[in-house]
């Protein structure tokens, strides 16, 4: 036999030898791998950093005579080196399938992932048609994020309704009241319901649903996770909106990081719409690396600056955090 000749097992000994030996740190040369020790191999596998989004919410911000297409909102998105977009879901205009996957397709072409889609609804109503009319709503937008290949959507509990106006349940801290002659226990049973019958669409699409603490009953961490219990499903996770929370929110960022696949960021350069958070983003990275959590991180900006300035801060500024 040729003396230059190998085994495919001698090949794949070969080849796995050398990847291990470049993942390792130039203080450990070839001939010192097999002797590495498990602390020296953990530091050459250097944690990779969390990839950063973009909402096209963020090029948006409901602002009048603003609302840019979703494919203009993922052009930007790739010349500003982002590596993903979330996309709005209220901000579409087309949902037809060539429309999708032109989205889709673009994206691709720029080197972007399509990684959420932010959606709204509510199950917080006594009225059942109304609650089943949110369903559908619910298993349409999975279906659109299966269409597109995102891997989960943005959903919510929904809130009484009893708020005159958005700027007024703003006011209250995202307090309001329930409707009367109902309780909260009622309201979170609605949720359960809603969530349990939109979960085989979801499991067969493979897209998770990510409860965002976004007011009404899911307005604290424990709101979220109260749901979450109750469901007991791996495809109905947590969104983590940094912003979101106006109270304790370095705690109530620890109390849901355990469970959250999706992170919505807020800045507020020149101002927020309604308020202003000072949140520290080395804190939060450190909150989500102590869980160990690995997935995108999204950028929403909230503040009355132009997008045209203020999102390639907040790309830099989250960098940096999550490196």
């Amino acid at each position: 036999m040729n003396d230059l000749h190998l085994t495919r097992r001698q090949l794949a000994s070969a080849t796995a030898a050398l990847a291990t030996a470049s993942m390792l740190p130039s203080s450990l040369s070839q001939p010192q791998v097999a002797n590495a020790s498990e602390p020296e191999l953990a530091d050459a596998r250097k944690r990779h950093p969390n990839p950063i989004a973009v909402s096209t919410y963020s090029y948006w911000r409901y602002q009048d005579n603003s609302k840019l297409s979703i494919e203009e909102c993922v052009n930007l998105a790739g010349d500003a080196g982002f590596d993903a977009v979330e996309i709005l879901h209220v901000q579409m205009e087309d949902e037809s399938p060539g429309t999708l996957q032109r989205i889709k397709q673009r994206a691709f072409r720029l080197g972007l992932s399509l990684c959420g889609l932010s959606t709204h609804q509510s199950f917080v109503t006594p009225d059942p048609v109304q609650r089943q009319e949110n369903v559908q709503h619910t298993i349409r937008c999975i279906e659109l994020a299966y269409a597109m290949g995102i891997p989960t959507i943005r959903v919510n509990t929904g809130r009484w309704g009893t708020s005159g106006d958005f700027d007024e349940l703003m006011a209250n801290k995202g307090i309001e009241p329930q409707l009367e002659g109902y309780t909260d226990d009622d309201g979170f049973a609605w949720v359960r319901e809603g969530f349990e019958k939109c979960l085989p669409t979801a499991e067969k699409c493979g897209v998770v649903l990510g409860l965002e603490n976004h007011w009404g009953l899911g307005r604290t961490a424990a709101g979220v996770l109260r749901v979450l219990g109750k469901v007991n499903s791996p495809w109905l996770r947590a969104t983590l909106d940094t912003g979101n929370f106006l109270e304790n929110q370095y705690e109530q960022y620890a109390q849901l990081a355990p469970e959250a696949v999706f992170v919505q960021a807020k800045t507020y350069y020149g101002g927020g719409t309604w308020y202003s958070l000072d949140i520290d983003y080395d804190r939060v990275a450190k909150i989500l690396r102590d869980v160990d959590y690995r997935g995108y991180i999204s950028l929403e900006f909230e503040g009355g600056e132009s997008y045209k300035t203020a999102v390639p801060k907040s790309l830099a500024m989250l960098r940096k955090a999550f490196a």
